[in-house]
């Protein structure tokens, strides 16, 4: 007689097609840890909705494919603690006449629904769904139920005012934290609104008679909240706190850091204090662990800079700059290009200030002054780790970009940054830290100069008619928008939370080193010679490559002369 067991892998491999020379090989696989779903996705089998909806029929259960908002209840959500939802892949929906709909990810394991019924009083009747999907619904129902910063601003109360560190090795998340004081809870709250919103940055200002909020969100500052001013120290005290930082030194600045959880994404944030006259000024800085790495496709390039970059990153030596402001994402490009040719036949190590993301098969080292770990010290023990490719995160002086070069003189291929306006002046840089040009003309394959501009907000955007000044101002005859769509920022909506934008992508002006150019290096020419030789060999700057995403209908002309304006045309 068959066991349950093997009637529902018949049933598996009746209703999801799966052949039975799979479900053996998956079944081995099993003998690891791995449950039956896990082996056979890890083969390519199955995926997640097909092996709920497999469950949902084997139970005769209804199944859903997704989950959104409109569908949770969050009032009913009070009784049940986000830690059980979580650990046991399950939410309540609603409540239907007198049962209780639960979405449920595995329909086998029933304590659980008996614990709802006994919970709720009523009767539970399950929904099968994919478990990715419950743990994003479980995760964004907790965060709508649990309120905003401004909203915690009517819980302070000044004889409440306590302070609470606790030390954790693997840090709680914060949805999760409900029962604590009222400043706790507002810093809390602070941080998973300012992950949730997308900002990178939490400002805390303090003025004469006012405490400020702000969040950076897509480059832009926007205020948030204004705490009462009597509030300020503890708020300060409190991330000091957090990030192990010193709370009776407020005359010297101090860096920090701290690890934190927000519904269920692991963030790291940089912690940066210094004195003002009114007080301290806070400024963290958010890294969100579990972002994915971009490809190079989806850092804005395309057209002929996505195929040069393409070919140059596989380049066997030589050094490749990304330029640019603080901010405007180049670390996150030379990531990119080490994803891209990152392999077990490479090796392939860094060295970063700090270390933004972790990447697989990447060897990564993190500068630390104070033992004298600089970018150069650092480049040198690299150079003996026999590396293929290595990335400096930064080319700060004459020693670290003597190093560099020599590295790509002797095979290695070199990825950096440099902070200048544009591709041709991280050239004349170079030259002037002291390092000779025909060095620099021999060793410098490629520059890029990068900007981030907003995205237009696809859920409000509005269509304009730009005149043929700004036209002009941005390099675009009237007839370049015959037939094309220009869009200027959205009238605001509750998808970009009111500002018209949402998401930023990358203008780009790429500076191939080929023989003219090479020829004004080791003539000593100024920026602009080496600029005018490029466009005319075909590069496009950085405000041309702008009007191309303008045109595109993915920015709007505001953005790109805002990004640029330092920048000639």
């Amino acid at each position: 007689m068959a066991t349950p067991a093997k009637r529902f892998e018949d049933l598996l491999i009746a209703r999801t097609g799966v052949s039975s020379e799979l479900v053996a090989r998956a079944r081995e696989r099993q003998r690891d840890g791995k449950s039956l779903p896990d082996a056979l996705r890890e083969l390519g089998a199955l995926d997640g909705p097909a092996w709920a909806r497999a469950l949902a029929g084997a139970y005769d259960l209804p199944f859903m494919a997704d989950l959104v908002a409109a569908d949770v209840d969050i009032e009913l959500l009070d009784r049940l603690p986000m830690q059980y939802a979580r650990r046991n892949a399950v939410l309540p929906l609603r409540c239907d006449d007198d049962e209780l709909v639960v979405a449920i990810a595995d329909p086998r394991v029933l304590a659980p629904l008996d614990d709802l019924r006994v919970l709720y009083g009523r009767p539970v009747r399950a929904v099968v769904v994919p478990s990715d999907v419950l743990t994003n619904a479980i995760n964004r129902a907790y965060d709508r139920a649990s309120g905003s910063a401004a909203e915690l601003m009517d819980d302070l109360d000044e004889e409440r005012l306590d302070l609470i560190a606790t030390e954790l090795e693997e840090p709680r998340d914060l949805l999760e934290a409900g029962d604590e004081a009222p400043i706790i809870r507002l810093v809390n709250s602070l941080l998973f609104q300012a992950v949730k919103d997308r900002a990178s940055d939490i400002h805390i200002e303090p003025f004469e008679r006012t405490l400020t909020v702000r969040f950076r969100i897509d480059g832009i500052l926007y205020d948030v909240i204004s705490p009462p001013k009597r509030f300020q120290a503890v708020i300060i005290s409190r991330v000091k706190i957090m990030a192990g930082l010193n709370i009776a030194e407020k005359r010297l600045p101090q860096d920090g850091r701290l690890r934190t959880k927000v519904a269920g994404r692991d963030i790291d944030v940089r912690v940066s204090v210094i004195p003002t006259a009114y007080g301290e000024r806070v400024v963290l800085r958010l890294l969100d662990r579990s972002s994915t790495v971009l490809g190079l496709e989806e850092l804005g390039l395309n057209g002929r800079n996505l195929s040069l970059v393409g070919r140059l990153v596989h380049q066997s030596h030589g050094i490749i700059l990304v330029t640019g402001p603080t901010g405007s994402g180049k670390t996150t490009t030379l990531y990119a290009a080490l994803s891209t040719i990152n392999s077990s036949e490479r090796n392939i190590i860094t060295i970063e200030d700090p270390i933004e993301y972790q990447l697989d098969g990447v060897g990564q080292m993190q500068v630390n002054p104070k033992i004298d770990l600089t970018f150069a010290n650092g480049l040198r023990s690299i150079l003996r780790q026999d590396p293929d490719v290595i990335m400096v995160g930064e080319i700060r002086d004459s020693e670290t970009a003597e190093i560099a070069i020599q590295a790509a003189l002797t095979g290695h291929l070199v990825f950096s940054t440099l902070h200048t306006n544009d591709s041709a002046s991280a050239v004349t840089r170079l030259v002037e830290m002291g390092t000779e040009p025909f060095l620099v003309s021999s060793s410098v394959i490629a520059v890029m100069a990068q900007r981030l501009v907003r995205r237009v907000c696809d859920a409000c955007r509005r269509t304009v008619h730009p005149d043929q000044a700004t036209l002009a101002e941005i390099g675009l005859l009237p007839s370049a928008i015959a037939n094309r769509t220009i869009y200027a920022g959205g009238a605001g909506c509750d998808a970009c939370k009111q500002t018209g934008y949402r998401g930023r992508t990358g203008i780009h002006e790429l500076l191939v080193i080929d023989d003219d150019v090479r020829t004004l290096i080791m003539k000593s020419a100024d920026a602009a010679a080496i600029r005018r030789a490029a466009t005319l060999g075909g590069m496009l700057t950085l405000r041309q490559d702008g009007a191309t995403k303008v045109l595109a209908g993915e920015t709007t002309i505001e953005e790109v002369l805002r990004v640029t304006q330092d920048d000639l045309a």
